[in-house]
């Protein structure tokens, strides 16, 4: 497969024979970044780095979408074959879904530079991990997770200052040397985001409850209105903000969403059966109709959620 390109410039330098000549990195600054994937995610971050580093190469299956970015200025280079887009990267970010991702780690590997850093923007990391794991010697692996996102997908939603603000965690491997850890950081913090650095089963553990929970109750939600009010013609009319804040992340992207559940299946499952037994003892108060004991328990509630976010 081709370069995709408006002008000679933006095809991806040529490779050399070897992939595997060996090499150091010292700072963002002198790496040439590879971005598999021009989604949302893989294109923002792309725009959030360029002209942070020596050059940003975007890899994606859709001329189309190369050429999109090449356009908007996301990236320097584009191209639809995966060797030529990271055989010359210091660093390779993997931009898909979950299981794409999984997908990729075991083909990528052979085809990447010595000391390349690999990481991924997955939402869960266990599995991710335990790929990367596998990795040729010559690789640096780190899982990453950016916190942050919208209900568009596409490169054409794409925006550069996304990560800024953001908690960016970062997943090391016990073979991660402290230089790829190093430069790992420090692309985080070129986008604006905030590392933090925790285990795969961790984050898996946290996101299952504080995003990956939220995502099934907005949907539930969805589905609760649609089942009983939208035959109404004044529900839509009547709608408040509450609703539209709480539904926002159902519009998320159906096939990312799916990944991230069935990858992080057991956190997320035990996250629901507390939820349930949470609304559980909700309707209950309700049908008892003890206001005292209603006032109670929802204040403590609004004073945990003041807490949070004071």
């Amino acid at each position: 497969m081709t370069s995709v390109r408006q002008q000679d410039h933006h095809q991806v330098p040529s490779t050399n024979d070897n992939c595997h000549v060996p090499h150091t990195i010292e700072s963002l600054e002198e790496s040439q970044i590879a971005i598999v994937g021009l989604g949302l995610m893989g294109g923002s971050l792309a725009g959030g780095l360029r002209h942070r580093c020596r050059s940003v190469v975007g890899v994606a299956r859709r001329p189309d979408s190369i050429a999109v970015a090449l356009e908007r200025g996301l990236i320097d280079h584009g191209t639809t074959s995966l060797s030529e887009g990271v055989s010359q990267s210091n660093v390779v970010v993997l931009a898909t879904p979950v299981r794409v991702i999984l997908q990729q780690i075991a083909e990528i590997g052979p085809l990447l530079p010595a000391e390349c850093l690999l990481l991924d923007l997955g939402s869960t990391k266990t599995r991710i991990v335990q790929a990367m794991a596998e990795l040729p010697d010559h690789v640096q692996p780190l899982g990453g997770h950016p916190m942050c996102g919208k209900e568009m997908s596409g490169i054409e939603a794409a925006e550069p200052n996304i990560y800024r603000g953001a908690t960016f965690i970062l997943t090391p491997l016990p073979r991660t040397s402290e230089q790829a850890l190093r430069l790992g950081r420090e692309l985080v913090e070129a986008v604006g985001s905030r590392p933090l650095v925790i285990s795969a089963e961790r984050q898996d553990f946290l996101v299952g409850t504080v995003s990956h929970l939220p995502y099934l109750m907005a949907c539930a939600l969805v589905a609760t209105a649609d089942a009983t009010t939208s035959t109404d013609p004044a529900a839509w009319k009547i709608v408040a903000g509450g609703y539209r804040d709480t539904t926002r992340v159902a519009g998320s992207d159906v096939t990312m969403m799916t990944d991230i559940l069935l990858t992080n299946r057991d956190e997320v499952l035990a996250a629901v059966n507390v939820f349930q037994r949470q609304i559980d003892r909700l309707a209950q108060l309700v049908e008892s109709g003890d206001g005292e004991q209603m006032r109670d328990a929802l204040n403590q509630i609004r004073q945990e959620r003041l807490r949070m976010y004071p």
